[in-house]
């Protein structure tokens, strides 16, 4: 007999990768003492990195992700799509 086909979805990955990036750049935020979702919301709207301390990699993490891909991984979680 053979096994199922294993199906896997590369948009998956990317959400993925996505999620961990905003996990560890919302920290550095907070470690940092500044409010992370104005930061982010600053960045994501002009995207001007300055809005992202560069404590723990966290400007250059985030300037890794497509802000396009990150706003549709945003409303995809958001909306649970």
């Amino acid at each position: 007999m053979s096994e199922p086909t294993t199906i896997f979805s590369i948009y998956e990955d990317k959400d993925h990768e996505i999620h961990q990036i905003l996990t560890e750049v919302y920290a550095a935020l907070k470690e940092k003492g500044y409010n992370p979702i104005n930061q982010l919301v600053g960045y994501i709207l002009s995207e001007d990195p300055t809005y992202i301390t560069t404590y723990a990699g966290a400007r250059s993490k985030i300037r890794k992700v497509d802000r396009d891909d990150l706003l549709a991984a945003l409303l995809k979680q958001f909306l649970d799509a």
